[in-house]
């Protein structure tokens, strides 16, 4: 799989652009805060339905517009696929396939990659929120209905802890409060489809990340990654979801309640915890309150690890993300997309990280300079300046061999067919 072409119109700093791609290695060139992590971050949202910056779409909107229109031109074999997107500032948004009505939930259905950036660093070092955020990234782009099923559950915790706090101001008794029976019975079906999800994934991620750290570090850390589920008991007394390895679920459940599904555990955690949930006021056991335990050496990546063992891990986990989709998917390799990231890396990791992509379909990078890209491609390389998109570098020539643009060219006026975008 493969980009040719992406127009963006209102777009973060871009009031209209046209960006050719090539098959293999793609660079794109050009200092900070010029707009090329906006050009590979609207390629990366038709695969996730977000953004690796933000939380919410309204950043993605150019200042004073009402929204904003992505299209992009997709090839794998013999087949072109055209995605479209409207990204609206106030209603929902909207999506065309081929001209034809979609629902932006369906985009990823069509089109995969797999986005590296320099924020990356926060899934080993940051909150458990990230390390969510990374593992529902994943089961989407496994099943985009799952993003209904993430939604929807969502939608129920905030329902269940506004008739909890509701219990708690009234002074309502665990066992007097039948209606959170319902909400409870919800709350497992989403919950439990959510957490088998991502147990899954953990586990067939688990030897791909070791490999790939190997690759990455050329050292063997004995990188592990064991999922923290609090429907196990992975909370204290306060709710607080467990840190310590001691603490963490195993991929498989424990012995005791190996016989039980999830939603059997779900259940009876729900039932233990009730009078706490309504003492706090909050929903204290779920795949909301679950973590991602990443160690090194039997220790915590997180507090332990150093800051190029961290970069490492974080590479892994992209790269062993991308092995994944490779072997599952009947569409071709996932796009391999890696933001301002050779910058971060020390050369030997540089020339390493390099080796690891050189067998990809389709390898975009952006650099503020070309000399922070190791030699070893023949790069399509991209100038990019001032939301403009400037001279691209004829085929063949090395990013080093490359002097800067001549000249700004004004973005292209156009974009691909109508702008109006149909309903869904």
């Amino acid at each position: 799989m493969r980009v040719t072409h992406l127009s963006v119109a209102d777009y973060r700093n871009y009031v209209t652009a046209e960006l050719a791609l090539r098959p293999g290695p793609n660079l794109l060139v050009g200092r900070n805060g010029q707009g090329k992590t906006n050009l590979v971050e609207a390629i990366g949202y038709f695969s996730t339905l977000t953004s690796h910056r933000v939380s919410g779409d309204q950043a993605l909107i150019r200042k004073g517009c009402d929204s904003a229109i992505v299209r992009m031109r997709i090839a794998h074999l013999e087949r072109d696929v055209l995605l479209e997107l409207q990204i609206n500032r106030s209603g929902a948004n909207r999506a065309q396939v081929n001209r034809g009505p979609s629902k932006p939930r369906e985009l990823p259905r069509y089109f995969s990659s797999i986005l590296f950036a320099p924020e990356d660093l926060s899934i080993v070092r940051g909150d458990p929120s990230l390390r969510r955020r990374f593992m529902d990234e994943r089961i989407i782009a496994d099943s985009p209905r799952m993003i209904s099923v993430l939604s929807d559950y969502d939608r129920v915790v905030k329902q269940r802890n506004t008739l909890l706090k509701s219990a708690r101001a009234t002074g309502m008794k665990a066992d007097q409060l039948s209606t959170l029976d319902v909400w409870d019975e919800r709350l497992v079906a989403l919950g439990s489809e959510i957490i088998d999800a991502r147990t899954a994934l953990i586990r067939e991620l688990a030897d791909p990340v070791r490999r790939a750290y190997e690759h990455i570090a050329h050292d063997d850390h004995s990188p592990t990654l064991t999922i923290i589920r609090s429907i196990d008991g992975a909370i204290d007394s306060d709710g607080q979801s467990g840190s310590a390895s001691s603490q963490a679920s195993s991929i498989q459940p424990p012995t005791n309640l190996a016989v039980q599904t999830t939603a059997d555990r779900f259940r009876a955690a729900l039932r233990e915890l009730r009078s706490k949930e309504i003492d706090r006021a909050i929903t204290l056991v779920g795949p909301h309150r679950d973590d991602l335990f990443l160690e090194l050496n039997g220790l915590p990546v997180k507090g332990y690890a150093s800051h190029g063992e961290s970069w490492s891990y974080a590479l892994a986990l992209r790269l062993a993300s991308a092995q994944r989709v490779r072997e599952r998917s009947n569409t071709g390799d996932p796009v391999l997309i890696l933001d301002d990231v050779f910058a971060e890396l020390d050369v030997r990791r540089r020339e390493r990280l390099l080796s690891a992509i050189s067998t990809y379909e389709q390898v975009i990078v952006t650099a503020a300079v070309a000399d922070d890209v190791p030699d070893g491609f023949t790069w399509n390389t991209v100038h990019i300046h001032g939301g403009s998109i400037l001279e691209s570098a004829h085929e063949g020539m090395r990013p080093q061999q490359i002097g800067q643009p001549a000249g700004s060219a004004a973005a292209a006026s156009t974009i691909i067919g109508d702008p109006t975008v149909e309903s869904q």
